[in-house]
């Protein structure tokens, strides 16, 4: 017997949970569907994080490509002033 009259009480946590489902319910469609949409958007864009990865990786990736033909073309200048050829 004193199961079933434990059973009838509720805890705190769940007189707390219900009241916030009752809340939820009181909110109308589009409200709801703007919500889940908010949410959805701030799960997909991209951070600054990300964004400064990649713009730092393209940067590198140019001062590569830069100092390859710098270097390059400098070398090739050196040897077409042979002082010997004169």
């Amino acid at each position: 017997m004193g199961r079933k009259d434990a059973s009838t009480a509720r805890t705190p946590v769940d007189q707390y949970r219900k009241q916030i489902g009752k809340q939820d319910y009181k909110k109308t469609r589009p409200m709801l569907r703007a919500t889940r949409l908010k949410a959805e958007a701030k799960k997909t864009a991209l951070g600054v994080k990300e964004v400064a990865l990649v713009l730092v990786a393209i940067l590198v990736f140019l001062l590569a490509f830069y100092a390859f033909f710098y270097l390059n073309i400098s070398n090739e200048v050196d040897l077409d002033l042979d002082p010997d050829e004169n």
